[in-house]
């Protein structure tokens, strides 16, 4: 993705105002005077009388980068001066959103907290004061190079929603990230109250590169949760394209939740705000490789209603196909928590179910009413298969804290 950075060139003076070109690659700025030539950086020196025209105020010399009509991305634009320092730098782009910036102690450079973007023409306007006190302003422009290959995000949970409290911030990208740090960077989740937590990284069950935010503990009921994920010219490294956008959502956690499975027990309980509200009977996955329940911490990905179950598409056959009703899904592997008549006489006693955690019509319709999406079933049992993976939906929670900041790219 690196393109070729053009070295500053300088040129003679310039007494005039000319038109900014497509190839204007800098701008100088002198008192009194707005230069701004094609044909390389633009420079001017002129004479700027200060205190009362006694001797020459020398004119500052403003450069830009990045420069030129195919300028490189992924940076900030820096303004600097000789000679001189700025008083105010203004860069703008076409639609006349602006990239703030800030200015060094010494006044002599600028620079913006936004990289320069793809495909993107900006013009920037700067003032200067010499050594003698001289007033000078000008404008230059130059554009970006468009990107030859965009990465797309897709993310979880969606805006303006309220989830229960093991409901993580997942990103997954349409291409390979390789710089997963410069990308970690523009990522900030705030919270209303502090949250402590992490990004961690991981290959998504599709085989795409995913990141998570979850916080070190469950998260607190009301937790107001904004994610500003300033991705809009940042690259994603070899293979994976530029990202031309940015992205930002806010959400919201419910009630407390927590859903426990023992499947030794063969009853799943509700837990709110850390009480019981209500416990049943359940059958769970038949021992074994194939048909066990899964074990460990796995989270409420969707509400799907009645859905049509295939055994064919987890890899079993023909063993069923058939519609479920009050599907919530736990896993992207099939694992549903689900009504299931058909197996009543096990409920409580037997697990004999396909991997899914299966109950009445009536307690699968109370459930599915009272679950949140981000609520946590907490599964376990001797009889599981092991424990679920963690890109298997939202397996974040099997991790200790230790080993899920370790998966940070900025640890």
């Amino acid at each position: 993705m690196s393109q070729p950075r053009p070295g500053p060139i300088r040129v003679g003076p310039v007494r005039t105002r000319t038109t900014a070109t497509a190839t204007a690659t800098a701008f100088l700025l002198t008192a009194a005077l707005c230069a701004c030539s094609a044909g390389g950086t633009t420079a001017a020196k002129a004479d700027a009388k200060a205190g009362g025209g006694q001797g020459k105020d020398r004119a500052a010399t403003v450069t830009v980068t990045p420069h030129g009509p195919r300028a490189r991305v992924g940076e900030p634009v820096v303004v600097a001066a000789k000679d001189g320092t700025l008083t105010s730098v203004t860069v703008t782009d076409a639609r006349g959103s602006g990239l703030t910036g800030r200015l060094s102690h010494d006044g002599r450079t600028w620079t913006s907290d936004r990289n320069a973007v793809p495909g993107t023409a900006y013009t920037v306007e700067a003032a200067t004061r010499t050594k003698g006190g001289t007033a000078g302003n000008a404008h230059a422009s130059f554009s970006t190079a468009p990107a030859d290959k965009v990465n797309k995000v897709d993310w979880r949970p969606g805006d303006g929603t309220t989830v229960g409290v093991a409901q993580p911030v997942s990103l997954v990208f349409d291409h390979p990230v390789r710089n997963k740090a410069a990308v970690e960077r523009q990522l900030k989740v705030t919270t209303s109250n502090g949250t402590e937590g992490s990004w961690g990284w991981m290959k998504d069950w599709s085989g795409r590169d995913r990141v998570d935010w979850r916080p070190k503990q469950y998260w607190r009921p009301g937790t107001e949760v904004s994610l500003d994920a300033r991705l809009n010219g940042t690259d994603s490294g070899t293979g994976g394209g530029w990202f031309v956008r940015d992205y930002k959502l806010d959400f919201t956690i419910g009630a407390r939740q927590v859903v426990k499975v023992d499947l030794d027990a063969k009853r799943l309980t509700m837990e709110r705000d850390g009480r019981t509200v209500k416990t049943f009977p359940v059958s769970g996955g038949t021992p074994g490789r194939d048909t066990g329940s899964w074990r460990g911490t796995e989270v409420v990905m969707a509400k799907e209603g009645t859905i049509r179950m295939n055994s064919e598409t987890v890899g079993l056959g023909d063993a069923y196909d058939q519609k479920v009703d009050y599907a919530m899904r736990l896993t992207w592997s099939g694992t549903y928590a689900h009504a299931a008549p058909w197996n009543a006489a096990y409920f409580g006693r037997a697990n004999r179910s396909h991997g899914c955690i299966g109950m009445s019509d009536a307690n699968a319709a109370w459930l599915y009413e009272h679950a949140q999406v981000g609520d946590p079933f907490e599964v376990g049992g001797a009889e599981t298969k092991g424990r679920v993976a963690l890109n298997n939906g939202f397996g974040d929670w099997n991790l200790g804290w230790d080993q899920w900041r370790a998966r940070s790219a900025l640890r």
